[in-house]
């Protein structure tokens, strides 16, 4: 990809804001079959102290410490005993903070998408959920930590110009039992490959 990296100063600020800059930004990802790259189209916002959905409510421990900074990198943890999930930290160093990266568009080699990911009927379905797009990237415990904004890390965040707010929905939060209703949720208007909407309200494991 020939796009330039998006600045860790664009990702240093509030949750909300930095969710929205992600939107239509791509990640890409080294992986053993060769790069592979999704364009954002929904995203999921969760801060720290004050948002009892995110790993980082109850304060620092060893698992959530990326979370803490510097803006730009790489928040990666393990659910239900199955998935990997992405995040990018954000905020400024010290605020916990991060967006969870929920679905994508591949923007790479299809074909070699399709062979990450066999059992998705369609190409809408790549990279469609958090746990899909991260298998497709091929992100694990390795790549947590990761600095999204440096050109020789594994994964890169390639900048895009900010989509217009007129194209961008925002509803609840998804698989969450608390705070379920903020509408931290942001995605691209129109966009196939924006995962389907389940309430969490019995869901019992905070997403970031």
């Amino acid at each position: 990809m020939t796009a330039p990296l998006l600045g860790r100063q664009e990702l240093a600020t509030d949750v909300l804001d930095a969710a929205h800059r992600l939107l239509g930004c791509t990640v890409e990802a080294d992986t053993p079959d060769g790069p592979v790259a999704v364009r954002l189209v929904e995203v999921e916002a969760y801060r720290g102290a004050d948002d009892p959905a995110s790993h980082s409510y109850r304060g620092r421990t060893p698992r959530n410490t990326v979370m803490w900074g510097p803006a730009g990198h790489l928040y990666v943890y393990f659910v239900y005993g199955m998935h990997f999930c992405a995040n990018v930290v954000c905020l400024t160093e010290g605020v916990a903070g991060a967006v969870l990266l929920r679905a994508g568009e591949v923007v790479s080699d299809v074909a070699l998408a399709r062979a990450r990911r066999p059992t998705a009927r369609r190409d809408a379905e790549l990279a469609r959920g958090p746990a899909r797009l991260a298998s497709l990237l091929g992100l694990g415990r390795e790549h947590n930590g990761v600095d999204l904004t440096d050109p020789g890390s594994p994964v890169r965040l390639l900048a895009a110009p900010p989509v217009p707010l007129e194209s961008v929905r925002s509803g609840p939060r998804v698989g969450v039992a608390a705070a379920h209703e903020l509408p931290w949720r942001f995605w691209l208007d129109g966009s196939p490959s924006v995962s389907q909407y389940r309430p969490g309200r019995n869901a019992t494991v905070r997403a970031v």
